[in-house]
């Protein structure tokens, strides 16, 4: 398909050639004199643009950031949906563990290491190719659509990073807006940035995706089935709008959230699905993924359909999986917990997903339409919320009859867990909910009571040693 074309026309040279420094502690955001003949050879025409472009994407596939610890990784292990991992990691409490390495156990802290420093090479990139549409950007790109989209991707890529940073680097937002959280990158040399209060890196991001938005305004009104085919994998005006509905959700602004998530859901053209068999990931609701391509070699270690060891995967057990999907006997309405969506090993009493099985498109979703209505069930008012949260379940496969009721917070709190559990299986989104509202315990929680010891993840010693150390004062309000 055309989108894998795009993709694989980009070589390793080609991102290199975007590199600023190498991945060391120290100079990650080095410019140096070669770095910049590469960079300016590269953006000397609108095809050195796309592929810069794209190469970033590429670096997004990684498995430091989307290609597996942001998503079906680490970040899952850390909400405990999986009951062994491919590293064989056995004591539940010692993900949490960010202080010392445990390579016994989970490697959590060089892993969140890794995800820090490939998150910000991803930025830096981002930046690099604002740099150079500044440069010359006019004088290259002579068509003004292509100019404001190669911006507008940059910029909402720099803001997606940035907000996943926060969401796992930053405080607990709804107790501590005002802690210091991550640096805000928007330069690409070496300089030391100051870690900025949560809600001021909150603001940049925001900025940012509102920027994009107006240049990718366009495609407002193409529905992105309308669109080439590859935008589903970039940051199309649809997702940027979908993105603004999940940061404005972070922030508790209900108007702009609710705004931004009806926006994204009634000029998408994107339907929730009522069947999952040839699509377990969902590619047919995603506003924004990223493509990993070779998906079958790169993730037969993970997910196998057929494995010569099952523990060696990431998989549940049939107790959790019942649980997480509230099954009871051997039938269940839900669309996601049938046997289109797991693989079921009856013989071990253990369930394995097909979202990266079955996946035709080699698509890992980042943002898909059901969150859009779970944003509306929550920003809402109480007596609107239900509608939002049915709406999903209904297209799942559950009947009217057993519709849910919300006439409290704690009623909403509770059933947005079960649902926000049951759709992002595998894709890295239910910690930063259990994060996001404090949760002290959930399915499988080995800590109880969670806190911020185990949400807020520290930052690497890299940064500490050679950038802004979380013990850094807050600078003094003017």
């Amino acid at each position: 398909m055309k989108h894998k074309i795009i993709q694989k026309t980009i070589s390793v040279t080609l991102l290199v050639g975007l590199a600023l420094g190498s991945l060391s502690c120290n100079n990650w955001f080095d410019v140096s004199p070669k770095t910049d003949v590469k960079a300016g050879d590269l953006f000397t025409t609108e095809t050195g643009y796309l592929s810069a472009l794209a190469g970033i994407y590429n670096w997004l596939a990684k498995e430091h950031v989307y290609g597996e610890n942001m998503t079906f990784g680490l970040i899952d292990q850390m909400a405990q949906i999986y009951d062994w991992t491919p590293r064989g990691d056995t004591d539940r409490a010692k993900v949490y563990t960010y202080n010392i390495e445990t390579p016994d156990d989970y490697n959590t802290k060089t892993l969140l290491a890794q995800t820090w420093l490939n998150s910000y090479y991803v930025i830096a990139n981002a930046n690099n190719l604002i740099k150079w549409l500044d440069k010359n950007g006019e004088e290259v790109l002579k068509n003004e659509a292509t100019r404001n989209m190669i911006r507008g991707e940059a910029l909402a890529i720099r803001a997606y990073v940035h907000f996943d940073l926060l969401r796992g680097w930053g405080p607990i937002y709804k107790n501590d807006p005002t802690a210091l959280s991550i640096p805000y990158r928007t330069v690409t040399g070496d300089q030391k940035l100051p870690l900025l209060e949560a809600q001021e890196v909150l603001k940049r991001i925001i900025a940012d995706l509102n920027e994009a938005k107006n240049l990718l305004a366009h495609e407002s009104d193409q529905q992105i089935l309308d669109l080439n085919l590859s935008r589903r994998f970039r940051l199309n005006y649809h997702a940027v709008n979908a993105v603004l509905a999940r940061v404005y959700c972070y922030a508790q602004d209900a108007p702009k959230a609710i705004e931004h998530a009806k926006e994204a859901l009634e000029k998408s053209g994107l339907e929730l699905q009522v069947n999952n068999t040839e699509d377990p990931a969902q590619y047919r609701e995603t506003l924004f993924g990223i493509n990993l391509d070779k998906m079958s070699d790169k993730i037969k270690s993970k997910f196998a359909e057929s494995p010569k060891n099952l523990s060696s995967l990431y998989h549940s057990t049939m107790e959790t999986f019942n649980t997480l999907y509230e099954v009871s006997g051997t039938n269940t309405e839900d669309i996601r917990a049938k046997s289109s969506g797991f693989i079921r090993f009856s013989d071990h009493a253990k369930v394995l997903t097909r979202k990266y099985i079955e996946n035709s498109e080699e698509i890992i979703p980042l943002i898909r339409i059901p969150e859009m209505y779970y944003i509306l069930c929550e920003m809402s008012p109480i007596n609107e919320a239900a509608q939002y949260l049915n709406k999903v379940r209904n297209k799942r496969g559950f009947a009217t009859a057993s519709n849910v009721r919300i006439t409290s917070e704690e009623d909403r709190l509770r059933e947005l867990d079960k649902e926000y559990r049951k759709e992002f299986y595998a894709e890295g989104q239910y910690f930063f909910f259990l994060k996001r509202h404090a949760f002290t315990t959930f399915i499988n929680c080995p800590i109880t009571p969670m806190s911020k010891e185990q949400y807020v993840f520290q930052l690497p010693d890299s940064e500490k040693e050679y950038g802004w150390t979380i013990e850094s004062e807050k600078p003094e309000k003017k």
